[in-house]
Formats: C-alpha cells, sequence, structure tokens
C-alpha cells in the first residue's frame, strides 16, 4: 500500500491526512518518521509493535507516534479495516508544552462516544481541506491541528501502555535502553537465558529483521534524534549511541538513512 501522506510529507507538507482501507496489508518491518504521526481506526481491528511494546485497536480508538519511534502495525488474517492517518511535523504544534504532551503520548487512547465524534470530525475536515484547499489553507489545517491536539491534551486520560512483555518484548526492550552500550549476540542469550539459536529464529520471527539489523536501526534513530536536539559533535554522538569508531557509525548512518550524518544535520 502506497502511503500517499507520506510523500506528501518528503515533498514539504507540514501536515497530511490520508484515508486507506484493506486486507491483510501489514508493515512487515518497523519504521520510524522524523515527524509526528496520530493513527485513528475507523473500522476493522489492529495490532501495533510499538518499540518493544505490542498494543491493540478497535474502532474510535487512535495512537500518537512521536517523531524517532519505531513502530508498525499489522491485522488478522483477511480482516478488513479502514483507518485515517495524520502527519505533522513538530514545529507545527503552536507551544513547546504541548509538543511535550504530544511526545509523552504514545500508546492507545480510548476516548468516549462524544469525544471520538469530535476527534473524527476534526480529522475528516483536515483531510476535506487537504483535498479541497480554499484561501489560508495553511493556516485552516495549522488551526484544526492545534484544536485537535488540545482538546486530546485537555479532555483524554493518559494513553493505556502494556505492563508485561513476552521475552522477545524483553529483549527489545533491553536493546532500546542499552543502544549506548557493546550488545552481542552472547550477551543477549546469556541475559535471557535462551540459546543463541532460538533467540535469532525468534526475534527474527517477531520482528522480520535481524539482531544486528534491528540494533544499528535504533541506533541510527536515536543519532538522528541527536543530531536534532543537541549541539554535540558527530564523533561525540557517535560514541553516545554505541559505535565504536566514526568510519563505521557514518557507513551505518549513510546506508539507513541515505545522507551521511553531517548532510543530515545540514539539512535540519
Amino acid at each position: 500500500m502506497i502511503d500517499q501522506a507520506g510523500i506528501m510529507m518528503a515533498q514539504g507538507k507540514k501536515i497530511a491526512c490520508e484515508r486507506i482501507q484493506g486486507v491483510n496489508d501489514n508493515m512487515v518491518k518497523s519504521h520510524y518518521h522524523e515527524y509526528f504521526e496520530l493513527y485513528y481506526l475507523e473500522s476493522g481491528r489492529r495490532f501495533h509493535m510499538v518499540q518493544d511494546e505490542m498494543y491493540e485497536m478497535y474502532p474510535g480508538q487512535f495512537m500518537i507516534f512521536a517523531p524517532y519511534i519505531m513502530h508498525r502495525s499489522f491485522g488478522d488474517q483477511n480482516m478488513s479495516f479502514k483507518r485515517l492517518v495524520l502527519y505533522f511535523e513538530r514545529d507545527e504544534i503552536l507551544s513547546e508544552g504541548l509538543r511535550k504532551t504530544m511526545e509523552a503520548g504514545v500508546g492507545v487512547y480510548r476516548p468516549d462516544k462524544q469525544e471520538e465524534t469530535f476527534i473524527h470530525r476534526i480529522l475528516g475536515n483536515i483531510l476535506e481541506e487537504q483535498e479541497n484547499p480554499h484561501a489560508f489553507s495553511e493556516e485552516y489545517l495549522a488551526i484544526q491541528l492545534n484544536g485537535l491536539l488540545l482538546r486530546i491534551a485537555r479532555e483524554l486520560e493518559k494513553p493505556e501502555r502494556i505492563k508485561k512483555r513476552d521475552r522477545i518484548g524483553e529483549v527489545l526492550h533491553f536493546i532500546h535502553t542499552n543502544f549506548d552500550k557493546e550488545i552481542s549476540l552472547e550477551q543477549l542469550s546469556r541475559t535471557f537465558y535462551l540459546s543463541p539459536y532460538y533467540l535469532c529464529r525468534e526475534f527474527k520471527k517477531h520482528t522480520n529483521t535481524t539482531i544486528v539489523q534491528y540494533l544499528n536501526v535504533t541506533r541510527i534513530m536515536n543519532a538522528q534524534r541527536k543530531l536534532l536536539e543537541t549541539n554535540h559533535s558527530i564523533t561525540e554522538i557517535s560514541r553516545e549511541t554505541g559505535f565504536s569508531n566514526i568510519t563505521h557509525f557514518n557507513r551505518v548512518f549513510k546506508s539507513i538513512t541515505g545522507v551521511s550524518p553531517s548532510q543530515f544535520r545540514k539539512q535540519l
């Protein structure tokens, strides 16, 4: 399935919305964005793997993914679904406090009927304006977006978080909290009392990628965040994200993002 909203963001849009419906349309690997995503489920049932936690969603519920948060969605075999996705850049949020609230708001929101109706209507307004723009369209979209985020921050309880992980979920959690240190297959096997063969097989089944590939993506994702949010040198960031030398860091960074760390910082 083509992510038209993602294409729009890549072309320079600050806010992009899209409605998609499908069957057996599952993401095989986790991914992340440099912008926020609000995922609203209109029909069906979907599962979301977010970093190291699994969530289940039903119609009328939604999730928020902050920038540089790894996630993927999938559903049961032959289960049709329809969803609205809203992407928006960090600088479209009107205040620092509201942005921080959204960054901390990863999880499933389960609004009551009144709030569900409001959220669905605002998403519909944004999609309608995008498809049929009028005068001051960018300003209209920004107002609709911030009204939606304010309503979420004021009226809704904090999103539901998962309290229990399975064994591979624990391995993922370990990677996300220790990516800045040296991590090896042997170390993970000892830590979680699993044979290397079993660990590799189950990890691949769970994430559709290898441990080394997942670790590299996690490190580069956090390096991008540091390039965006700090003034640390590229050499410092390479050490802070678990790379033993700057040459290896540069090579892995470019293989994943398509640009070097210095080019990425210049683009920002």
